[in-house]
């Protein structure tokens, strides 16, 4: 079990939802120490800056992670911790996700926010077997914060 210290910022009354989200996604995960990570929701002119800047692509996203290239297993001495990333949400672009899905922001923020900790992890969804494994593991996370479909 990988305990792991999330840093909200810009969450308002979602910062304990996605501090869940976030350690339910690398608490089974086999990490060597203890983790930390930040989760920013930014508005959407900043995520079409970022995503444009960082992956070539001009609109809006709703999740952009950006894990550390190689977190390694020295922790900060400081903290015991190895700093694994930080993942951004388009809170806008969620709410319009969660009004096209059917379901709730606060299912939508939670998803988002587990699907880009499974990012900082090394987890995508390039190749059909690798997104089974990593939709599943988001569904895990869904199911034990009680969002699930």
């Amino acid at each position: 079990m990988t305990r792991c210290r999330v840093l909200v910022y810009g969450a308002g009354d979602y910062k304990t939802l996605l501090r869940r989200a976030a350690r339910a996604a690398v608490k089974n995960e086999r990490l060597p120490h203890p983790c930390m990570m930040e989760v920013v929701l930014v508005p959407d002119h900043e995520m079409r800056s970022l995503n444009r800047v960082q992956r070539g692509v001009d609109r809006v996203t709703d999740v952009l992670s950006f894990p550390m290239k190689n977190p390694g297993d020295r922790p900060d001495p400081d903290t015991g911790r190895i700093y694994i990333g930080d993942v951004l949400i388009s809170k806008k672009r969620a709410g319009k996700q969660a009004r096209e899905y059917g379901h709730s922001l606060e299912r939508e923020l939670a998803y988002l926010t587990a699907h880009g900790a499974l990012h900082l992890l090394g987890y995508d969804h390039e190749g059909e077997w690798d997104r089974a494994v990593m939709r599943k593991k988001e569904e895990a996370v869904m199911e034990k914060l009680r969002l699930s479909r």
